[in-house]
């Protein structure tokens, strides 16, 4: 039952940034969320929600197949893949990336909280 959730926060994290509903995506976002880029470049939850309400950031769309949702105690592993179109920091980009996301339950929440792709070869 707790996987169905996460990957429904999943989904919305996801579309909530390419609707540019930014103020969902920080709702979603834990306070000492950590995430990595491709490019290795890793923000926080402040600096990342001030690239995307700058502009910073425009995703076209995202897809994100789901292999395996994996729940240890308080925290959620989501392993699976982010294939995107976006463009950053006016740079054109497609990726294609395998990834985990985590999210840790505090107060009886899920929040994001860290995020890793790895570029598929």
């Amino acid at each position: 039952m707790e996987d169905i959730l996460i990957k429904n926060l999943e989904e919305e994290r996801f579309k909530s940034i390419v609707e540019r509903r930014y103020e969902d995506f920080a709702k979603l976002a834990h306070p000492e969320m950590t995430y990595t880029h491709t490019s290795g470049v890793t923000d926080t939850k402040e600096s990342y929600l001030d690239k995307l309400f700058g502009g910073f950031y425009d995703y076209k769309w995202i897809e994100h197949p789901i292999s395996r949702i994996q729940i240890i105690g308080e925290v959620a592993l989501v392993f699976g893949e982010m294939h995107s179109e976006l463009v950053a920091g006016n740079i054109q980009k497609i990726l294609k990336n395998k990834s985990l996301a985590i999210w840790r339950k505090e107060n009886n929440a899920w929040l994001f909280y860290a995020y890793q792709p790895t570029p598929l070869p």
